[in-house]
């Protein structure tokens, strides 16, 4: 689906984001990026998703360019407050085919009864939940999320990872999370891309194999978020913090 060769791209005299990052992707695999704050982890989703070309390497998918789609979903939820939420997800798109696709989205977000709602009377998590159909619209080949659901509390956090699997679950998208939330990528990724330093270099890789949907408390999940807390150093720097 995906192969990256080399990326790199720097900013502030070579001191930020990240180089010689090597990977690749199957069709259908849900792909975690974790790395502490600056390792570059947003800026290579802003690489792959075309917003930044101002890097070195390459990387190509599995279709030409004109028929790869790729699909963003940012921290926020960035929508246009003039339009409602139909309108939102539908902003953009030619009338046929895709609007009746935009049923079928707000069906599979639960948002169905506020297709006319604007967005200054939805909550946190339903602003998501549109910003979610929404880039879905073009059914992407790919979809990249940088840390979608940071700001949202902790219960409507893991209401919409829920959601999320159960669309990869109907439609099979690629997905490529970049997240600070250890939990939330041994949750719903296959593999998971360890980040380090300034500029981020990928460290390690680690494999997830429990089929989802998966427990929160599964004592295998457990010993893997002990291992990428050993990887970043976090238990080492929590220890000296008390110290």
């Amino acid at each position: 689906m995906l192969a990256v060769q080399n990326i790199t791209r720097t900013f502030n005299e070579g001191k930020a984001g990240f180089r010689n990052v090597t990977f690749s992707i199957e069709e259908g695999e849900v792909i975690g990026i974790l790395g502490t704050s600056g390792c570059g982890k947003s800026t290579l989703l802003r690489v792959l998703s075309g917003l930044d070309e101002k890097y070195q390497g390459r990387f190509s998918f599995a279709k030409k360019d004109s028929e790869q789609t790729v699909g963003m979903m940012f921290q926020e939820p960035r929508l246009m407050p003039w339009l409602t939420v139909n309108e939102n997800i539908c902003f953009g798109i030619q009338k046929g085919q895709q609007l009746e696709l935009a049923k079928e989205l707000l069906e599979l977000v639960g948002l169905e009864e506020f297709a006319n709602h604007y967005p200054k009377d939805l909550s946190g998590g339903m602003s998501q939940r549109t910003a979610i159909a929404r880039s879905l619209i073009t059914e992407p080949d790919v979809l990249l999320l940088d840390e979608p659901f940071s700001a949202l509390d902790a219960f409507t956090k893991m209401q919409l990872q829920d959601l999320l699997l159960s669309i990869w679950k109907k439609r099979q998208t690629t997905m490529i999370l970049v997240t600070h939330d250890i939990d939330e990528a041994l949750y719903l990724c296959d593999r998971i891309f360890i980040l380090r330093g300034q500029p981020g270099e990928l460290y390690a890789e680690i494999e997830v194999e429990q089929t989802k949907p998966r427990s929160r408390g599964n004592v295998v999940l457990a010993e893997k978020k002990a291992e990428i807390l050993n990887l970043l150093d976090l238990n080492r720097n929590s220890k000296e913090a008390l110290l």
